[in-house]
Parts: structure tokens; sequence; C-alpha cells
């Protein structure tokens, strides 16, 4: 077996071949590495090169598993980690050079469960200032290229994470999500994730000197992000492990109880009066006749206004922020960030004082709403951008941009605001890029949405392997 066919390889069969003792877990890590050390350059996708310790790790895990076997069902799995969350002896910047020199004392409890899986972590991916823009690029590390062309964004605030994963530098990557940060990035580079709801992947990290502001809490998620829907299934089983670190996470089961067939998938294409890119709702249609095929019951339904829940998210989180971290956005952000920040707040000005507690309060009625939806239909297919994608800098090319980003990604924000787990896939694949959908799902049923996201990858294909086939 060639080193080529090692990166290349999905997460889930490296994991068979290694617990088979067909490969070892230095096989694995040094095919990851070496294919980050020649693709990197161009991508600049990881920003902080973990190869020397990574294989170390990889040599001990291959002796424990010469005495006992794998530690887990990601033994001598290749995985990158996003530079916004804490892994033990490095830094954790998030995008911002005066943040450069924050050593983290101990590993958020995410990363924790990723090693007692057994992943080895070979690299800490890129992103953007304050993890606050739908593209990746800041003043500290650059700009992060996404895999299938120049033009393109390779989506924020995780697109170190998506394009790593998509170049074949690690089988898994992490990523985190407050309001897109996971979808955005798969969708810009046909990768395959799943926002986990309220409560499911535990979140903390140890070099931080606050808490964070209420809504933050209960809007960002930790996550991962794969070439395959089956490899997000394998990573995200272990990382649902407990940690009493976070208050908010709940020791569920992955699985949850069978469902009678066929299952209900409520269908919307409402772009709410913005135009829709063609190749969108092609992919839509993809996806349903995917789903139908697959046994699902696929009607065409209204859900509760998307654009209003998504309008409602971004004030309430811009005001929160704005209250509780301006001042250190206007210190330590670049001018052009803070730019873009106000165009912002211009275009969703935040909610302050006792509107800002309304707003809170507020959020229960949407959520409410989605779940009586969500008792008749148990999945929800959606558009999640109404483009494919985005030019790279688009968000800063003055207010215009920032609105194209900004008041398009209602579909997006929305499911943050609700805490209600969505998942992203290809479903279409249009002049040189992947096109992806958005299912909606049930809390705690992720394993039910990356079902129906498997429904459409197996229409649709793997993307990665096009990408691939380009070298």
């Amino acid at each position: 077996m060639t080193d080529a066919s090692l990166w290349q390889m999905a997460a889930s069969d490296l994991a068979q071949k290694i617990a088979a003792g067909e490969i070892s877990a230095r096989d694995a890590v040094a095919a990851n590495i070496a294919r980050m050390h020649d693709r990197n350059p161009a991508m600049n996708a990881v920003v902080d090169d973990l190869s020397e310790e990574a294989m170390v790790e990889a040599a001990r895990l291959d002796e424990v598993f010469a005495a006992s076997g794998p530690v887990g069902p990601l033994h001598g799995i290749p995985v990158t980690i996003k530079e916004n969350i804490d892994q033990k002896g490095h830094a954790t910047p998030n995008g911002i050079a005066a943040l450069k020199d924050l050593i983290a004392p101990a590993d958020s409890p995410f990363v924790t469960n990723l090693k007692n899986a057994g992943a080895v972590v070979i690299g800490r991916t890129n992103t953007p200032e304050f993890s606050f823009r739908g593209t990746t690029d800041n003043p500290l590390h650059g700009r992060t290229f996404n895999p299938w062309n120049d033009w393109a964004s390779a989506g924020g605030s995780s697109g170190g994470a998506s394009s790593a994963v998509m170049s074949g530098m690690g089988a898994i990557a992490h990523g985190n999500d407050i309001g897109g940060s996971l979808r955005f990035p798969a969708t810009c580079t046909g990768a395959a994730t799943v926002k986990p709801g309220l409560g499911r992947t535990p979140a903390y990290n140890p070099s931080q000197t606050a808490e964070r502001g209420m809504l933050a809490q209960i809007t960002s998620v930790q996550g991962v992000i794969c070439r395959e829907v089956r490899d997000v299934r394998l990573a995200m089983q272990s990382a649902i492990a407990y940690s009493p670190q976070d208050p908010w996470q709940v020791p569920m089961p992955w699985n949850g109880p069978a469902m009678d067939s066929p299952i209900k998938v409520g269908f919307t294409t409402n772009s709410y009066g913005f135009d829709m890119d063609p190749a969108v709702l092609a992919a839509l249609t993809t996806a349903r006749d995917a789903l139908q095929d697959a046994g699902y019951v696929v009607e065409e339904i209204e859900t509760p206004n998307m654009f209003e829940i998504g309008r409602e998210a971004t004030r309430t989180l811009f005001g929160e922020t704005s209250a509780l971290m301006g001042e250190l956005m206007q210190s330590y952000g670049s001018a052009d960030f803070n730019t873009y920040w106000a165009h912002c707040l211009g275009i969703a000005p935040p909610y302050q004082g006792d509107e800002l507690l309304a707003a809170y309060a507020r959020r229960a009625g949407y959520v409410r709403q989605w779940l009586e939806l969500l008792a008749d239909y148990p999945l929800v297919l959606t558009p999640f951008l109404l483009t494919p994608t985005y030019a790279h800098a688009r968000d800063y090319e003055g207010r215009e941009g920032a609105e194209d980003i900004m008041l398009k990604g209602f579909y997006s924000f929305a499911m943050n605001f609700m805490g209600l787990p969505a998942g992203n896939v290809p479903a279409n694949y249009n002049d040189g890029l992947p096109v992806g959908v958005q299912i909606v799902g049930r809390r705690f049923r992720e394993d039910m949405i990356l079902d129906a996201c498997d429904a459409v990858e197996s229409r649709a294909g793997v993307m990665a392997k096009r990408l691939f086939e380009r070298g």
C-alpha cells in the first residue's frame, strides 16, 4: 500500500486497517504528514506543524497496540485541531497576533476526547481574527486557500480545518460553530459535517480568564469536518464523551431510538426574496430525490420565518459580543477587521440593554416553533448558502460585501440561535465547485441527520475523490 493511498483513505477505512494490524499508526500518520508538508505551503491551512510529536505519539500507540490492541476507535488516525481551542503546550491565538504567545496549560475536553479515542494530532489549523468571519485570513498567519481554486473562500471560521482535510492533511479536522463555522467551510470546500446541537459536545478552554457570554455558551459548539459522512459519524461518537468542565453538556448516547418508517422530511427552497443560484436549487432537488429514493417521505413545507430568526440571531449575538468583547476587538483587531465589524453592526444593529434581554426571551418562542415542526417532520432539508460559495474576501468588500454573507446566511445563523443540530453535505458539483445543502434534525439526533446525509452523499458522490483526481 502506497503512502498516497493512505493519505487519501477515509478515516473509517484507516481505522479498520489499523485495528486489523494491516498498517501501523506510524504508517498512517507519516503518510498524512508527508502530504501536509507537500500541500500545505500552497494551502496555508495548518499553521502549527506538530509532525515531530505526532510521530512520537504514533510510535507509542504502535507499542500499545502490540501489547493490548487499539486504545479506541480512532487509534492512529491523524487529525488536526483548530487554533482557537486549547491544546496543552501550544498557543491558542484565535487568529490574533497579540495572543500568539498564549500557551494552553491543558487540553480542551474535545481534544482530550479525540486523543483518548486514539487520534494523533498532526497540526493546528488557521482561523480568522476572533474566529469571526465567513472566510479564513488574519495578520498573524495569512490567508488559507480553497483547494478547488484560488478565487473561492475556504469558508470560515474553520477554513483551515476544511482546507486541510479536503487536501489530505489529516483524515478528521476539528472545527467549531457559533454562526456557521463548521458548515460554511464544509459547504465551500465540499466536505461533510454536522453542527451538533446544544449540549452534545464538551467545550472549555483552560487558558480562558473569564466565562463567555450566555448566548455564546449556548450557540457555540465543537465538531468535526471530514471528507465523508461516515467519518463524521465515527469521530462524533468519540467526541461526545462527557466532560464535567462543560456545564451545558448532556451525557446522551449517540444513537437514539429507532423510528417507524418511513421517516418524514420537510423540504423548503424559500430564499426570502433573495436570488438563489440555479446550482443551489439543483443541489436541493438532488438531495430531495436521493432522500425519496432512500425511503424517506419528503414533503414541501413552510418553516417558521428563517430570515427573521437569523436576523434575531445576529442582532442578539452582536449585542452580547459588543458588550463583552467590543473593546478587546477594537484594541487587538486589525484595521480591516474593525472596518468589517463596523459594517456588521450596521447591517444587524446590536440589541442593547432591555432590548437584549427581550431578545433572549424571544429565543424560546423560535425554538418552540421549530420543535413543534420537528415533532411532525423529524428532519428538514433546507438551503444553506444561496450561492455555491463566494469570493475569498467578499466580506471585506465594503458594506455590500459584508451584506452578501451576513444577510444571506440566515439558514446558518438561525440553527445556532436555537441550538438545533444541522448537517451539511455536498449535493451537486457545478462549474468546478461543490454545492452543499443543510439537513436539520431533532435535539440529540445527529445520528438521524447523518443517516440522511449518507443518502445524499450516495447520490452526489464524495467530492474529495474528484479533488484528488486533480493531484
